[in-house]
């Protein structure tokens, strides 16, 4: 039967309003990209590109003076887990624990942006390497240990989005020199009492470097003079002049690792000085004085992300962790004793060890770390990895610890201090105080100097006074 001309009309209107609506479908960009998102992705991109907004070397300010005056203070933090890199201080006074119901004396309290990025200390200074959204620069800020006023800051324009918080690093302190390592791999060293910027570089122009997935993690290590880093792209390890940014040398790449959120750490195996440095795709030693590989291996199996530093153990031995691994938490190496290969010690299952953001510290010939399996517990191993007590219910999910006077000080995700006798026989809390109010994500690395503890959350820092007597509360 043939169809009308009405019938026909019909179905070509019909299909007309069909391609309309297609075209229109099309023409319609999504709010949001459907993706699988993986643990602890919180929406961060599979890699970050490289964009001409950091190939550019931006040019830096002029310091900007403050009302703050230096305070007084004989002890140093020079940087990422202390003097010594040990984030231990074994030299200090008697710290109190007997607080009131408010908590210890908080000296001062300051707001920052959006991060976790810690505090160095030096001279009565406090350095902090922040970001000014409005400017959209990242600025390196001098404080006073006394009252937290800022003395100066300086800054270089770059833009930085939000990528669950900007800021993550610690500068790093060495004699007069300040050295920074932003959230988009730009390097600077400043003038620590005038705040001038002495240099700056960008990895990303002069490497090739590839941004980690939450911006740069990485603090910069200088040892012997050297100003070291992993850099990633056309060098594994660069070593530079600190005073100039003059190369010194440069390491190979060969497998074409890429920079992680980890820092670079010094070993010694006999007579040779090597640094170990977890990047994407294994772990490699480099020889201190020359830049060559030592060793490497793919047996660590860096999954989706890599943030604690390889903790160097007695005997050759070092140990690396991570959080993101269903079926290895941490691994313990042996280096050879002609320092040109790595053998297994033990593997460990999440369940025994794990850490996704925290270096674990050697004390007393322990380990002390916090197992993100069952939401953050304090364990304490022997040097081979086996379990000597945990906290059990006690939870401190990702946040910072550091060993002073012979206490654990401990921060949780929500802001709240612990203090834990460190001994290697069992738990013992001490003490405990909520030191930021609806506090999160506090876990940007502490720093303590001359009884000053200074630690963070997502958007304030505070300077706790750990030697005074707190008031007596009504």
């Amino acid at each position: 039967m043939k169809a009308s001309a009405v019938d026909r009309g019909t179905l070509g209107l019909v299909a007309l309003c069909a391609i309309v609506v297609a075209i229109g479908w099309m023409g319609v960009r999504p709010s949001q990209q459907v993706r699988m998102r993986l643990p602890g992705q919180d929406g961060a991109p599979e890699t970050v590109s490289l964009k001409s907004d950091v190939l550019a070397v931006p040019v830096p300010g002029q310091p900007v003076a403050g009302a703050g005056v230096a305070g007084v203070t004989d002890g140093t933090w020079t940087g990422f887990r202390g003097p010594d890199g040990g984030n231990v201080v074994t030299e200090t006074p008697t710290l109190r624990t007997d607080w009131s119901s408010e908590g210890p004396d908080k000296q001062w309290e300051i707001t920052l942006c959006e991060g976790y990025a810690g505090a160095a200390v030096s001279s009565g200074r406090v350095y902090v390497l922040d970001y000014d959204e409005a400017d959209q620069s990242d600025v390196l800020r001098c404080l006073s240990l006394a009252d937290g006023q800022e003395i100066w800051r300086n800054s270089y324009p770059v833009p930085v989005t939000r990528n669950h918080g900007i800021t993550r690093t610690v500068p790093t302190i060495t004699g007069p020199l300040v050295v920074t390592l932003g959230p988009r791999c730009h390097l600077a060293v400043w003038d620590a009492t005038t705040g001038k910027n002495l240099w700056l570089k960008s990895l990303v122009a002069e490497y090739q470097a590839v941004e980690p997935r939450w911006y740069v993690g990485q603090c910069p290590l200088v040892d012997e003079g050297k100003l070291i880093l992993g850099v990633g792209g056309t060098a594994l390890l660069v070593a530079l002049d600190i005073n100039t940014g003059d190369v010194i040398w440069e390491s190979a790449n060969p497998r074409q690792w890429e920079m992680t959120h980890s820092s670079v750490v010094p070993m010694n195996v006999g007579g040779t000085r090597m640094y170990v440095y977890c990047g994407s795709g294994g772990i490699a030693g480099v020889d201190a004085e020359s830049g060559k590989i030592l060793w490497d291996t793919t047996s660590w199996p860096v999954q989706f992300a890599h943030a604690p530093s390889p903790l160097v153990l007695p005997e050759s031995r070092f140990l690396v962790s991570s959080g993101y691994g269903s079926k290895v938490g941490a691994i313990l190496f042996q280096v050879s004793d002609a320092a040109d290969a790595v053998d297994i010690v033990k593997e460990f299952t999440p369940k025994e060890f794990n850490s996704e953001q925290q270096t674990p510290i050697v004390y007393q010939q322990h380990i002390f770390g916090v197992r993100k399996r069952g939401g953050g517990v304090l364990v304490c191993m022997d040097l081979d990895g086996n379990e000597v007590w945990s906290s059990g219910r006690d939870r401190f999910g990702h946040g910072p610890y550091l060993i002073a006077d012979n206490k654990i000080w401990l921060l949780d995700d929500h802001g709240t201090l612990t203090a834990v006798q460190a001994n290697t026989e069992s738990y013992e809390p001490i003490a405990q105080a909520e030191i930021f109010p609806d506090g999160h994500d506090a876990w940007g690395p502490m720093a303590i100097v001359d009884g000053k503890l200074i630690l963070r959350e997502m958007t304030r820092m505070a300077c706790l006074d750990l030697l005074s007597e707190s008031e007596p509360q009504d």
